[in-house]
This record gives structure tokens, sequence and C-alpha cells, in this order.
């Protein structure tokens, strides 16, 4: 297959780590033909197909902590995306309006023949952190609003809370707020900028001390193993980037119940890779844009996530 990447710089990929390099590497394991480009790159013209500038590469074989050499560019040139056997939007949040241009612009090559991963209109209608409502059997008590009255009326039922922005990752602008209620006029004011910005507030899940699962299921089906992010220290987000660390589990049958419940629903609706976050019981966000965390489960289990990731794309890409 030829398969286009559209993702961040790859001169920011962080190979010993980064799951969008797993996927090339399996991809070119396999004898696929790789190409990448920026969401920037994307573009239409009238009387033409949505098209971008893209590079065809070639990986050395060279990865790793600083690695910056582990590919090369054997071309670049002008492609239609339709021209593609398979095309993976890989880039990475924040979920701003140029991403959600990009997505416009991937449903247009949809409509003229290209096979987007995952779908460009799945990717805009599950919003990371409000996908969740749809499932409130999963999640811990929330609250979606731009109310600080209703923010603070919340905050004396459950006492101990956790606030946060819709469009953030890694754990950015996530905040707790315990029984005395010690900031949270400031932290409010931060986050909901007076009333213009939607902010979610959830119950604080003490289970958290064990760790943030992430699950990934693919194709509709969990991997049997998820990474379970403990915060350290003082800390309380589990989110690798705020220097949690990462420790490959097997699923338990709750999760499973989770998964199960989640996973065909939204395979069938396009999206072909999904990573679910659970907080002990409890459902707390659906990633969908570009899940990670496969290389340390494959590297602490043996499980090799990529490769099952790309059974699904080359299944999913060979439907007429």
């Amino acid at each position: 297959m030829r398969v286009l990447f559209v993702a961040d710089p790859l001169s920011s990929f962080q190979t010993y780590k980064d799951s969008t390099f797993a996927m090339m590497r399996e991809a070119a394991r396999r004898g696929h033909t790789l190409f990448a480009c920026e969401p920037v790159s994307l573009h239409w013209q009238r009387g033409g197909r949505v098209s971008a500038r893209v590079q065809a590469l070639t990986l050395t074989g060279r990865s790793g902590k600083g690695v910056r050499d582990w590919f090369t560019v054997e071309s670049e040139t002008v492609c239609a995306l339709a021209e593609f056997d398979a095309v993976l939007m890989r880039k990475d949040p924040p979920f701003d309006s140029e991403y959600f241009y990009a997505t416009h612009l991937l449903e247009r090559a949809e409509a003229e023949g290209a096979r987007v991963f995952n779908s460009p209109r799945a990717l805009r209608d599950h919003p990371e952190k409000l996908a969740i409502l749809e499932f409130p059997e999963f999640i811990a008590p929330t609250l979606v609003t731009r109310s600080a009255d209703d923010v603070r009326a919340f905050h004396a039922e459950q006492r101990d809370i956790i606030l946060k922005p819709l469009d953030g990752m890694g754990g950015m602008g996530i905040f707790r707020v315990k029984d005395d209620g010690l900031n949270l006029g400031a932290i409010i004011e931060s986050l909901n900028r007076d009333g213009a910005q939607t902010i979610m507030v959830q119950r604080y899940l003490p289970e958290i001390v064990t760790g943030d699962k992430r699950i990934l299921v693919i194709g509709g089906e969990p991997v049997p193993f998820c990474l379970a992010r403990i915060p350290q220290g003082s800390e309380v987000r589990g989110n690798l980037a705020a220097g949690g660390k990462g420790v490959a589990q097997p699923i338990t049958e709750r999760d499973r119940e989770i998964a199960a419940a989640i996973g065909p629903k939204l395979a069938a609706r396009g999206l072909m890779l999904i990573g679910l976050d659970v907080i002990g019981t409890h459902l707390t966000e659906i990633n969908v844009t570009s899940p990670t965390c496969f290389q340390e489960i494959t590297d602490q289990t043996g499980f090799d996530v990529a490769a099952r990731f790309i059974d699904v794309l080359e299944a999913e890409a060979s439907q007429a």
C-alpha cells in the first residue's frame, strides 16, 4: 500500500516512544510505501482534488532518545490524497480552528475516493472530553458548563473535584480543588475566562493513585494490555507529559465491559483507533485524534500494538 501520514513535523518525533513512528516502522516492515505531510500543506482548488505536498520516506532503522536521522526523504511532490491507499490523520491536538478546517479538507478528499483514518467527520463529532457524555453509565459525576455558579454548586455537592479545559492535552490546565475550596474562584476565572469558555468538572477519583489507564481499542476490539499512567510525587495528573510513570498491565473485566460497549459503536462511525482513559472503574475521556502508548505497551508486555493496528488498517483499506 501507499500510506500517507498527516502529522506533526517529522523532526519533532521522539521515536523511542512515538506511536506514529511505531505505525510507520511496522508498515515499512511489511513493504508498504511511506509518505508524510503536515496539515498545513493540504489544499484544494476548483477544478482539482484535495492535494498536499508530500514526502516519500525511507526509514533508516535508527531510533531512540535524541535520534533525528530516523528517516530520509526520497522525493517530494504534490499528490491528490485519493492516490493513496490509506491516509492516516495523526496530527496531535489541540483541536483548534486549523485542525477543524483540516478535517473538512480530508472529508472532501474522502468524497474524491481517499480512505482516511480516523474518519474526519467522526473526529469532529467526538471531541475528546465531551465524547464521554454519550456513555453516562460509565463516567463519574461530571459537569460541563460556562457558569461559575454551577461549578461552585457542583463543588459544594462533591467536595473534591477536578476542573479542566475542553481543549487541553497531556494534562495541561487540570486543577484539583479539595473540600476546603482553596483557590476555586481563581481557578474558575482562569479556565472559563468570565464565562467565555466552557469547562469540564468531575468528581475527583482517588483511584488515580494506581494510574490513569489508557486502553487502546483498534477496529472495535481492545488491546489486551493497557498503560496505567501513575502520578508521581505530589502531582495529581498521571499524564506521561506531566511526569507520570507508565506501567503496562492486563486490562480488567471492567475495562473490557467499557471497551465492549464503546469500541464497536465508535468503530462503526469510522473511528478505527481510539484510546479510552479509565480511572478505577470510571471512563474519563475518549481520545480519537492521535492516541498514543503503542511503544510503552509493546516494550513492557511484548504485545505488538503496531502490528495489530496495521493488520486492521490493511483490512479496512482493502474494502471497496
